[in-house]
């Protein structure tokens, strides 16, 4: 039961800073609060258990549990503006290395099996997650899911809004001068390797040539840890999502992340 209350503890901590009502409906029943269906969404992303068999689970131990479709309805609901808010306050706020790069989920629903029973096509689409990365605290600081794949550049910015970073790290894919300007305006220092190809225009004025003037390899292979993130998200959590909406897809994969960020001590 002590391992019970600190996860609680952590959930109602997490909501009073989210600054979220007590209860997600204004009018409903008031049965269960906010922190009983998000403690049983983190137990089912921990457990890496259907809504069925959490709801089954947590009867079993004598926890007080929302029914099934309820879990799923508050999934469904909950805006994406607040699952960036749970990353930002449970990674920190002031970042020294932020490490940027993307990754693929793949989508278990259809069963393989199946697909060659029937002779059907193999799915070749896939779940694009691009995520920042403390590099020192080893937690997730914000994220962006796509449900079509786009380049690692489209989100970049996106990903720098609305945390603190003094440094970044990332691959090639990044380098371009109008990252390196959005950093330069913020006052963040950029180590991303210079492509080889292409003459950069106004050679004397670029972003990409001044921060390569400053590039430090040393800095830069701090970027693997990353690497390493992503790798545990997927061994601990899963590397595929059982959603099949955009909008319960994308609460899926935060609600791993903020595990991530919530147990990393832990496992």
């Amino acid at each position: 039961m002590k391992k019970e209350a600190k996860l609680i503890n952590k959930v109602k901590r997490l909501i009073r800073r989210l600054n979220v009502p007590r209860y997600l409906h204004y009018y409903g029943p008031k049965i269960y609060e906010f922190y009983e269906h998000l403690v049983a969404l983190i137990i089912m992303a921990f457990c890496r258990l259907s809504y069925r068999r959490t709801k089954k689970l947590l009867d079993l131990l004598g926890i007080r549990c929302p029914s099934k479709s309820a879990l799923q309805y508050t999934m469904k609901r909950m805006p994406f503006w607040l699952w960036n808010k749970a990353l930002e306050l449970t990674s920190g706020i002031n970042h020294n290395i932020i490490a940027l790069d993307g990754t693929g989920f793949s989508v278990i629903n259809p069963s393989y099996h199946y697909l060659r029973r029937i002779d059907g096509k193999l799915p070749k689409k896939y779940i694009k997650l691009s995520a920042s990365f403390d590099t020192k605290l080893k937690k997730w600081c914000s994220s962006k899911i796509r449900v079509i794949p786009r380049h690692d550049m489209k989100d970049a910015q996106l990903l720098l809004k609305d945390i603190q970073a003094k440094k970044i790290v990332a691959d090639k894919a990044y380098d371009a001068e109008k990252l390196h300007k959005y950093c330069a305006e913020h006052n963040i220092e950029v180590h991303i390797p210079l492509k080889n190809y292409g003459e950069a225009e106004h050679y004397m004025w670029s972003c990409r040539r001044k921060a390569a003037k400053h590039f430090r390899l040393r800095t830069y292979h701090r970027r693997e840890l990353i690497e390493s993130g992503f790798s545990s998200l997927k061994r601990k959590f899963g590397s595929g999502v059982n959603s099949k909406t955009a909008r319960t897809i994308r609460a899926e994969v935060n609600m791993k992340m903020i595990c991530h960020n919530l147990f990393s001590y832990f496992i």
